[in-house]
């Protein structure tokens, strides 16, 4: 009865919560289908909250089950508010610094697979002498700002990339773990 009723619906929604990942995190839609699904699912164990073991003195392990489950989609949600205000606020913020640059966009670009993008070459220096110096300064501005813009972006791109992969390690992991003590647990009794 728990596994047809409890377990499987949570399995199917930790998978679609897993595949949401596939959505692109700059739009909102992303993070508006994980809310509906947190909200789907905390319904879902209220509802089920009569089927659930009564509690004595050990957490029974189907409810650490679906902790679980609420913790991952909740921290899936918070790894989507994170990378889509680093998106869509990328043109507001400073150029990226130094240590972000080797860090996310050299080490962990290259650990997600995800190299770091190709730089064009820098225009060469200016003297502000006539309109077309000052035309040709504003372009060096803006290719400058969309420099910022396109590094920003490529950090959330990489930070979105290592949490889905963080996202599947603890899943798995998790899951794991949770069948072998079910399992040793079930051979004992």
């Amino acid at each position: 009865m728990y596994v047809v009723n409890l377990l499987i619906p949570s399995c199917f929604l930790i998978t679609v919560d897993l595949f949401s990942f596939l959505l692109p995190p700059q739009s909102v839609d992303r993070s508006n289908f994980k809310m509906t699904l947190i909200l789907g699912y905390t319904v879902f164990l209220l509802i089920m909250n009569d089927l659930l073991p009564a509690t004595g003195n050990t957490i029974p392990l189907i409810n650490v089950f679906f902790s679980i489950c609420l913790t991952l989609m909740v921290a899936s949600l918070l790894e989507t508010i994170l990378v889509t205000s680093l998106l869509c606020g990328s043109a507001d913020f400073p150029p990226v610094p130094r240590w972000i640059r080797v860090l996310v966009l050299q080490l962990l670009g290259f650990l997600v697979c995800m190299p770091p993008l190709k730089k064009k070459p820098r225009a060469s220096g200016m003297l502000l002498l006539s309109s077309f110096a000052v035309f040709k300064y504003k372009l060096h501005e803006e290719r400058q700002d969309y420099r910022n813009n396109r590094d920003w972006v490529q950090v959330g791109f990489i930070i979105d990339r290592l949490l889905f992969g963080l996202y599947i390690l603890f899943i798995t992991v998790s899951f794991i773990t949770i069948i072998i003590i079910w399992v040793n647990s079930y051979n004992r009794s």
